[in-house]
């Protein structure tokens, strides 16, 4: 199927992805799981077992796997455009997108979240919601993809149990860090779709480490420094041809990327109101609060102590500094 495996689309932490076409002339995509120090053997059963079951416009197809000795192979659906990252963070002009392709990629991107949620019978978390996962059809219809951390849970669990924090630096939620804020639920992947909207509407990423040390930290934290722009009334300006327009579109995704980032789970919505609130008018979003990075910025009397996990405790300063820092790193 993939003639020796010449044609290498790309690679990744989980191994390598490869170009091939079936019997039938229908082209897809390969993904050899690498031989690697991380569990590949719990990401292709979890990977099988989570994609084997869905059927979503919005949710990359699983068409078969193949098992040979210690090799494992996930044969998808071939996506032309590739992913999303290199059309929000790319200089080139001839690889942008328009404002509302932008927001169309968005808002299906939130519906596949959303059928992830609610739409099968169990629930799947994905735990690893970013660009890079995102990947476009010929049409630059979106699909979620790489399910190699998704977890299935019973619809009915509100407050799933994790051994250890799992996504990627930077859209991972902070309950997955911090036990006092909340618990582990659906609402760690709203947290992920958030900070991948407001990187969407921003076109660059949210955490920049290249800002200066003596600059102000709502310029390294981009969702601070547009929330507080939001609050004065100012335009965000992406380009600087916008039309009235798209400067609409571009104040609706931050708003909904803002509620969806809020720092305690319980006030941040859930994927189905999200896909309300794209589809709806911005005059009814109300403005989210200032989003927080981390949880020593919240004032002590707005800690929920309900929330508390008796059995675990929040993060030392020290880790809050590293985490803080690596995310940085990460990001730029």
């Amino acid at each position: 199927m993939a003639r020796g495996f010449k044609d290498k689309l790309g690679e990744g932490g989980y191994g390598s992805v490869y170009k091939a076409k079936l019997r039938s002339g229908r082209l897809v995509a390969i993904k050899m799981l690498g031989k690697s120090k991380t569990n590949n053997d719990q990401d292709f059963i979890n990977e099988v077992a989570t994609i084997g079951r869905i059927r979503h416009v919005n949710v990359v197809r699983l068409i078969g796997f193949c098992v040979e000795g210690s090799k494992r192979a996930l044969v998808y659906d071939f996506m032309p455009n590739g992913s999303l990252e290199k059309y929000i963070f790319s200089q080139q002009g001839d690889v942008s997108l328009s404002c509302q392709k932008i927001f169309e990629i968005a808002l299906g991107v939130a519906r596949g979240i959303k059928y992830l949620h609610q739409g099968c019978d169990m629930q799947i978390l994905h735990f690893d919601i970013k660009p890079h996962n995102i990947l476009l059809d010929e049409n630059f219809t979106p699909r979620v993809s790489d399910f190699g951390l998704a977890k299935l849970y019973p619809l009915d669990n509100s407050i799933v149990s994790l051994t250890a924090a799992r996504g990627t630096m930077g859209y991972i939620a902070p309950e997955l860090f911090y036990k006092n804020i909340g618990g582990v639920s659906y609402k760690a992947d709203v947290y992920s779709f958030g900070m991948l909207l407001m990187e969407m509407a921003g076109r660059r990423k949210n955490l920049n480490a290249g800002i200066e040390q003596s600059s102000q930290f709502s310029q390294i934290y981009f969702p601070t420094w547009v929330s507080d722009q939001l609050k004065a009334g100012k335009d965000i300006e992406i380009g600087d041809d916008a039309t009235d327009e798209e400067k609409k579109i571009i104040k609706k995704m931050m708003m909904v990327a803002l509620w969806c980032i809020q720092m305690k789970p319980i006030e941040r919505p859930s994927m189905n109101k999200v896909v309300e609130m794209l589809e709806g008018e911005i005059e009814s979003l109300q403005m989210p609060p200032r989003p927080f990075l981390y949880p020593q910025q919240i004032p002590a009397d707005e800690v929920g102590v309900d929330n508390r996990s008796p059995c675990a405790s929040s993060a030392s300063e020290s880790e809050e500094i590293t985490l803080i820092a690596d995310a940085n790193v990460r990001q730029s």
